[in-house]
């Protein structure tokens, strides 16, 4: 990935990181450059070739020949021209395809804690809108700037070599173009740095009230939300405008010098062959070059405002390509040592720390007859912000086998326990082992895939009902799938679709209700037969009858791998092997449902509720 890119605003240091971006295409980019440059030149020998016929008809000796040559000169021209403008196109659209792979790969492993701090709105913004501006940059800018100062160049040396006095008065005139351009290129890419960024808000606020548009419409405020975008949208226009403004400045500026120096060619050289101080042929070959010479400059000063432009929109995607990334490397191996209890990772980007494992230590439920447990946390202190902490040297065990709750109030830290051993986030300090080696061995994709879990808001993407329950193994034979549509109750659902099992879902799952939703998700949970099994109240969606059903098709589940269920309903915690009270981020206690009733009045007053979320205060000693 790309470093930030720099603060220098100067042309020189826009087209030095544009080029960067041209790795892997500069053998393209030269080959276009060379085609444009060479339909450059044959325009630059077709005003030589009309000055002659010219010269030859005043001796009185018409050269007729020169006429089909000079149709060649400008068929060659656009052949060669067209061929060089569709390299440049091709290389603009590669550029951009390898800086849209960049970016989906780089958005797709970003630590979790930094979606909480970008809109994904804008994130989105970048990987379309920003690299589009971008294609037209690389497309024609950089060749742009290149040829039309090597053409103009050219045109200027011949002006000088037929009349220096005539090119004096076209130098001045270009001079005072260049002078106003160049005072408005800073503006032009702060505008377009304002247009991109109001771009990417207005997409981040408009995917905001799609994804909620039901609670927008219970609660009327369409023409709030409107109003919010809309006031995006009035800022994107003003930078819009403000950048048509500076740029509309240009090319009149161009025009009016270029238009002003053929005029004064015009007379001046023509007063000069009515004197007969220069040939016709003389005049009328500077009189093209003049022409030809709008060309050439339009394309540079063209050329360095699409630079600024581009600019701004390169900013954001650098940006973007700068934000931290899960690490999955594992750490190296440390020297033997004794252990130091409490060391943890204090970032995302390292392993959690080795703390020592201290006999009878508070990991609760151990597994039974020393088999290794599936998942083992040992000490573990974890807070998001710092002076915060939400676990508090949490220790638990889950077994191989069967089925462990975990339940406690509102905000007491459960998803973020399921956070850490999903290896979203990692702990300040303490171990998470898994099948006995710590997870910094492994690593997050071996860790995660020893694991899954059903959120308590699952997440169905757009496509079919097959491609959601297959969506962790794509290939999975016939009856595995068979066997999980079974399991979490889906053949009544997919009976009841058009297309059974390859009927469309809708955006989110939407032709889903919020109960035939989480059973999709508890069916692409089972087909990857975790080791471990999370899952977030999994019954929370479902009827007195799917839940029974349910409930009895986990416990076969829990036969053969572990589970590990947060609980706010009565009958999950019922059905629980062990249930584990969580407080002020420790366990405050463990063992089966009957045996908290009587020895914990924090669980009791739960239990009593008939959910695992209390809404008094703390619990009596």
């Amino acid at each position: 990935a790309l470093g930030p890119a720099p603060e220098n605003r100067t042309v020189r240091a826009a087209v030095r990181r544009m080029f960067q971006l041209t790795a892997g295409h500069r053998r393209g980019l030269a080959l276009a450059a060379v085609l444009t440059l060479a339909a450059s030149a044959l325009g630059l020998v077709q005003p030589l070739v009309a000055k002659e016929f010219v010269d030859s008809g005043g001796r009185g000796e018409v050269r007729w020949l020169l006429l089909p040559a000079l149709a060649a000169l400008f068929v060659t021209e656009a052949v060669t021209g067209a061929g060089g403008r569709f390299l440049l196109e091709r290389t603009g659209e590669g550029v951009v395809r390898g800086l849209r792979h960049s970016l989906v790969a780089r958005l797709l492993r970003l630590r979790m804690k930094t979606y909480d701090e970008h809109r994904a709105g804008d994130l989105v913004s970048r990987v379309t809108t920003d690299t589009c501006l971008l294609r037209e940059v690389v497309a024609q800018a950089l060749v742009d700037l290149v040829v039309g100062v090597l053409a103009a160049a050219g045109a200027v040396a011949l002006m000088w070599w037929i009349d220096p006095l005539l090119l004096l008065l076209v130098t001045l005139t270009v001079a005072a173009a260049a002078a106003v351009v160049t005072s408005l290129l800073s503006g032009i890419r702060a505008a377009a740095e304002r247009t991109q960024g109001a771009l990417g808000e207005l997409a981040a606020d408009l995917e905001r009230a799609l994804r909620a548009l039901p609670m927008v419409r219970v609660h009327r405020a369409e023409e709030r939300e409107a109003r919010r975008i809309g006031e995006r949208v009035d800022t994107a226009y003003g930078a819009g405008v403000r950048t048509a403004k500076l740029a509309s400045v240009m090319s009149p500026a161009v025009e009016l010098a270029v238009q002003g120096s053929f005029l004064l060619v015009l007379v001046i050289g023509g007063m000069r062959v009515a004197a007969d101080a220069d040939s016709l042929g003389d005049l009328v070959a500077f009189l093209l070059y003049a022409s030809y010479l709008v060309m050439p400059l339009s394309s540079v000063f063209r050329a360095a405002g699409l630079l600024q432009k581009g600019m701004g929109a390169f900013q954001r995607i650098d940006a973007a390509l700068a934000l931290p990334v899960e690490d999955d490397r594992p750490p190296r191996p440390r020297r033997t040592g004794p252990a130091h209890g409490g060391t943890g990772t204090g970032t995302e980007d390292r392993a959690p720390g080795g703390t020592e494992h201290r006999a009878g230590s508070a990991a609760e439920g151990c597994a039974p007859g020393g088999a290794t447990p599936a998942l083992d946390l040992r000490d573990v202190h974890f807070g998001y912000h710092p002076g915060r902490p939400v676990l508090r040297g949490l220790s638990l065990t889950v077994p191989p086998r069967g089925r462990v709750a975990l339940v406690g109030r509102s905000g007491a830290g459960k998803s973020t326990v399921f956070a850490l051993i999903a290896r979203f986030r990692d702990p300040d300090s303490g171990t998470l082992l898994f099948d006995g080696r710590p997870a910094g061995e492994l690593g997050r994709r071996e860790c995660r895939k020893r694991l899954a879990v059903v959120g308590q808001v699952p997440h169905l993407v757009h496509g079919t009902l097959l491609e959601n329950i297959t969506y962790a193994v794509p290939d999975a034979p016939p009856e595995e799938i068979d066997r999980v549509v079974g399991l979490a109750n889906l053949r009544e659902v997919a009976d009841r679709l058009p297309g059974g099992l390859h009927s469309t879902l809708g955006d989110h799952g939407g032709r889903l209700s919020a109960g035939e939703q989480q059973r999709v998700a508890i069916a692409r949970a089972l087909l990857t037969r975790p080791r471990l099994l999370l899952l977030d109240e999994p019954t929370a969606h479902l009827d007195p009858v799917n839940e029974a059903e349910l409930s009895a098709a986990l416990d076969g589940v829990a036969r053969e791998c572990a589970l590990l269920v947060i609980a706010h309903r009565l009958a999950t915690v019922r059905t629980a092997d062990r249930v584990l009270l969580l407080e002020n981020g420790v366990i405050a206690a463990n063992g089966r449902h009957e045996d908290l009733l009587t020895r914990s009045a924090s669980y009791r007053r739960l239990a009593l509720a008939g959910r695992a979320e209390p809404s008094a205060g703390p619990a009596a000693p």
